[in-house]
């Protein structure tokens, strides 16, 4: 590995041992990526990343006497700046919606390939949160309302000001109100004003269908919306 990569700190947290092995296999052509520590529960989890402090954590959702939903919210709610990644063999959509209410940076399918897996890993770290296209797909087929179809070219159909098409692009990358109010230099409130109207324009009563929405339309947010400079 080259002096100049920076190495990322991984936790891995499943209760099957094999599918440890199975990940640390998978991560293993990417020499830049260090697995610190390992946990086989979700308090175990909690544990070894309040202990470690790593970049990154990869959660099974299902785990016994914390479940990874659990470790999740209370890894997110620590001080550490740690990059939260769901694993699950089971397409369960209210897994994903709880996953999205605790802030996790990603949710991905453990039929996942190495290069997947690896590349998730990377994107976290710059900010992005990322999904299976499995998650993607089944996401979309919840969304019923028209005002969440996409335009040509894959614009939104429902009309968003700049102020709010920023925020949504925010919010898809997993930033908290708060987070978004520092990057905007607004207030909080401002924030949570600017997300109850933009969900009255889709039509959603509740976060998680905001961030359907701006998860599915990521890739135009990404490419039309302007940030103000750090």
């Amino acid at each position: 590995m080259s002096n100049t990569t920076r190495t990322i700190r991984m936790v891995i947290a499943d209760d099957h041992e094999i599918s440890r092995l199975g990940i640390r296999r998978l991560l293993a052509s990417a020499p830049e990526i260090e697995v610190v520590a390992e946990a086989s529960n979700g308090n175990q989890a909690i544990e070894e990343v309040r202990a470690a402090k790593p970049d990154v954590v990869l959660l099974d959702v299902y785990m016994p006497e914390s479940t990874g939903i659990d470790a999740a919210k209370a890894i997110k709610n620590d001080s550490h700046k740690c990059h939260v990644i769901m694993l699950s063999s089971v397409d369960d959509s209210n897994a994903v919606h709880q996953a999205l209410y605790t802030g996790a940076d990603g949710y991905l399918t453990k039929d996942v390939s190495a290069p997947e897996l690896i590349s998730a890993i990377r994107s976290v770290l710059q900010g992005q949160r990322v999904f299976s296209r499995r998650i993607l797909n089944m996401l979309d087929g919840e969304i019923q309302s028209p005002e969440e179809a996409s335009g040509s070219e894959g614009k939104p159909a429902v009309s968003l000001t700049k102020r709010e098409e920023q925020i949504v692009s925010l919010v898809a990358k997993g930033h908290t109100s708060q987070e978004i109010a520092k990057k905007l230099y607004i207030s909080p409130r401002t924030v949570e004003t600017h997300r109850a109207r933009i969900m009255v324009k889709l039509g959603v009563n509740n976060t998680a269908g905001l961030v359907r929405f701006a998860l599915l339309h990521s890739t135009y947010f990404d490419s039309k919306v302007e940030l103000p400079e750090e």
